[in-house]
């Protein structure tokens, strides 16, 4: 029997030509088409993620835009102090100077504002260091421990200023802009993030300074802050200053505070007027024991003191080591109502009616605030 295929059927070799022909032909008028020597209709088209490009460029214009207005603004806080030869102890000291810090102009009278735990040493000689390289001796210090704030003054005239925010717009969620010089030495660094939270408390200090402060009512963010950033402004979208850089925390990634700086405007805008700052103070160190923590430890939620300032208005009200404030004036402390915004809304000379608890007991005091001694 003749097992042969018919004559019609082409071979596999033949079979393999015309497929390949036909691929060429296709690919070709494909190429034709697209150069447009081919009127053929109905073609895939690629497409441009467009709206996409413009989002991101939209929002890299606006970090740029707010550098831009801030940075002239920004300045190095600087530390001069005596260094010893190890090596031969009869030798004269050396100064010796490093960026320890930022600041930002407020006044374009040569006032600056930076965090307290940056120029804390009265023994220490600080400096200013503006964008352009000028250098200016701090010839004025008012260092305010409640906020961990500080404001210092040089001789300067004609300085470029920030713009105020209003930090109780603030929402968690929108774009922040923090400006600083990271570790002491890069300078102007520019972190982007946004508003984590609102309303912290923390306990803020710094690897160049040996002091630590209970802060309340922080905002916090994710924009990297890190030692040397401390003072720096944190900017909303628009370019203005709505708090100032204090801290970070050390083990986590991503965490760090500012004061807002809505309780910053008040001591300058005294500061600006005066040339000094009155302030009521209670005279204690807290820490906020929320809800839960309370339940856990079996005891009231308030603001539980650390320490009492002999002679303070705390001291003479009788307040001890171990109370728990719960309440002043009648209004429950919690993270929305905390004794130093209370105290930021009073005179020195008004009195606080504060509940207190302590071992199971609670007893009522009256504190009379006094002046905030300048530190």
């Amino acid at each position: 029997m003749d097992q042969r295929l018919p004559k019609f059927f082409p071979n596999l070799s033949t079979l393999l030509i015309v497929i390949i022909v036909g691929a060429l032909v296709g690919v070709g008028t494909y190429q034709l088409s697209v150069r447009g020597y081919l009127p053929i209709k109905n073609l895939p088209q690629v497409s441009v993620p467009e709206q996409r490009t413009q989002t991101i460029l939209s929002e890299e214009n606006a970090v740029i835009k707010v550098v831009d207005k801030a940075s002239p603004s920004v300045v190095a806080i600087g530390a001069t102090q005596k260094v010893f030869d190890p090596f031969d102890p009869f030798a004269a000291p050396q100064n010796q100077s490093s960026t320890i810090g930022t600041g930002f102009i407020v006044s374009d009278k040569g006032i600056i504002v930076t965090n307290k735990h940056v120029v804390a040493d009265p023994n220490t000689r600080y400096t200013v260091i503006t964008r352009d390289g000028k250098k200016y001796e701090i010839r004025k210090i008012y260092r305010d421990p409640v906020l961990d704030l500080a404001i210092v003054q040089i001789d300067g005239g004609g300085l470029p200023t920030v713009d105020m925010g209003d930090s109780s717009k603030l929402k968690v969620g929108q774009t922040v802009v923090a400006i600083g010089n990271a570790l002491g030495r890069f300078t102007n660094t520019v972190t982007t993030g946004i508003v984590s939270g609102l309303g912290r408390s923390v306990t803020a200090g710094d690897p160049y300074s040996g002091s630590a402060e209970s802060l309340d009512d922080l905002v916090q963010t994710d924009a990297a802050i890190n030692p040397g950033n401390s003072g720096g402004p944190l900017l909303n979208s628009a370019g203005q200053v709505i708090g100032v850089n204090v801290a970070t925390t050390e083990g986590a990634q991503n965490i760090g505070f500012a004061v807002p700086i809505n309780s910053v405007k008040k001591i300058v805008d005294e500061f600006i007027q005066r040339g000094s700052v009155s302030r009521p103070f209670l005279g204690v160190r807290y820490k906020f024991v929320a809800k839960d923590l309370a339940i856990l430890n079996d005891v009231p939620q308030g603001d539980y003191v650390q320490d009492v300032l002999k002679d303070s208005a705390a001291d003479k009200a009788g307040l001890k080591d171990g109370d728990i404030i719960t309440k002043v004036d009648g209004q429950v402390v919690n993270s929305d109502s905390t004794i130093s915004g209370i105290i930021q809304n009073k005179k020195i000379g008004d009195t606080l009616n504060l509940s207190v608890w302590n071992d199971g007991k609670e007893r009522q005091l009256t504190a009379t605030l006094q002046e905030l001694p300048n530190q």
